[in-house]
């Protein structure tokens, strides 16, 4: 099933709220913050054996990449709505 028949309602939604290139941004950062969310659970199971108390490598790597990933998704939605306004 693609993403638009399954987050139907909420792009729905926010295209509405935003327009259809911000409102798609805002799922897709909806999207990244939830994975970001399991990633970081999982990284708490997950602890490197040589610096304790921090998630593994490759966790680290995942959540560097989705936190990258949602600065570029927020400064996308601002340049958008800047080019709105001018």
């Amino acid at each position: 099933m693609s993403v638009y028949e399954d987050r139907r309602d909420e792009l729905e939604k926010h295209e509405f709220m935003f327009g259809v290139a911000r409102g798609r941004l805002a799922v897709a950062l909806d999207l990244l913050t939830d994975a970001l969310v399991l990633v970081g659970q999982h990284g708490v199971y997950c602890q490197s054996a040589r610096q304790p108390g921090r998630p593994a490598m490759d966790i680290q790597i995942i959540t560097k990449a989705i936190v990258d990933a949602k600065e570029l998704v927020t400064s996308s939605m601002t340049e958008l709505k800047r080019q709105q306004t001018d």
